[in-house]
């Protein structure tokens, strides 16, 4: 153990009687509410009506919490549905594993259907959105510190995390302290929030732009923090990469096209934020 570290919680829950308080939860409720919040004000500033956020947030959250454990269950399938392991343990979501794909995809989703039912054009919101998803990442990350899990390689630098012996993985269970991989995203987060905050006010970013930045920036990181983790996973290895590596690489290629593209083809911001509407009500071609 190094003499400067970072200590993990003695424990990762509270038993109140009624029901277990779990930290995993409070870091994902934490990040859903800090989400609304920031996307709120921002979709205001352009031009939305207040509420909005929130009524798209009843649709994104539980599609996001689906997505999320559909991906983690899928990569890590022989923890669910392996020998000796129980298949209803794939439902125990408060036990943590949310796969940040699949929760960001589903999620995505979810504001799109949304959206359409309420005649919001869908690239400004997700665009609005973005920074707060950020926010609602690096919060969520802290889940992890709870839950002990998801760290990376020993290391003694000052800012090592101490994991208990019962946390750590075999081949590691002389070593004591590990690189804080949640609070490098966590950290990694907020400052591409922060990024993105400065680059759509001075650019007035549009048609996605701040999505499609928002997508480039965070698998930057990404891909890097990966490298440092040690947690198997059962797609662990494609061509020597972690599936999460390979995940980041093409989506920040796949972002960068589009950003491309959108800034030749779409430059500026989109003139409304609503889907024109013909006398009919009936959505007119955009």
């Amino acid at each position: 153990m190094t003499v400067w570290s970072i200590p993990s919680p003695s424990q990762g829950s509270w038993d109140l009687g009624v029901f277990e308080l779990r930290g995993y939860a409070i870091a994902i409720i934490l990040g859903i509410v800090a989400a609304i919040w920031i996307s709120e004000r921002r979709w205001v500033a352009r031009g939305g009506e207040s509420g909005e956020i929130s009524d798209l947030a009843l649709w994104a959250v539980p599609f996001g919490l689906v997505g999320g454990r559909l991906y983690h269950v899928l990569t890590d399938y022989e923890l669910y549905f392996g020998e000796g392991q129980n298949p209803v343990t794939a439902l125990y979501v408060w036990r943590g594993g949310l796969g940040i794909w699949g929760a960001i995809a589903l999620g995505a989703l979810g504001v799109v259907i949304g959206a359409r039912l309420r005649g919001i054009r869908v690239l400004p919101v997700l665009d609005a959105m973005a920074p707060g998803v950020l926010v609602a990442q690096a919060l969520g990350r802290w889940g992890n510190w709870f839950n002990q899990e998801l760290f990376g390689r020993p290391t003694d630098l000052p800012w090592a995390l101490e994991i208990d012996r019962d946390h750590r993985p075999l081949g590691y269970l002389d070593q004591a302290t590990f690189h804080p991989t949640f609070l490098y995203e966590s950290l990694w987060a907020l400052a591409a929030a922060a990024v993105l905050v400065w680059a759509d006010r001075w650019a007035r970013l549009g048609h996605g732009r701040v999505v499609a930045l928002y997508v480039m920036l965070y698998t930057l990181g990404r891909g890097w923090i990966e490298w440092l983790r040690i947690d198997e996973v059962q797609m662990s290895d494609v061509l020597g990469l972690r599936l999460n590596v390979w995940t980041s690489i093409v989506l920040f290629v796949v972002a960068a096209a589009y950003f491309w593209w959108s800034a030749r083809r779409h430059p500026g911001r989109e003139p409304d934020v609503r889907v024109a509407r013909d006398d009919a009500g009936s959505a007119a071609t955009e």
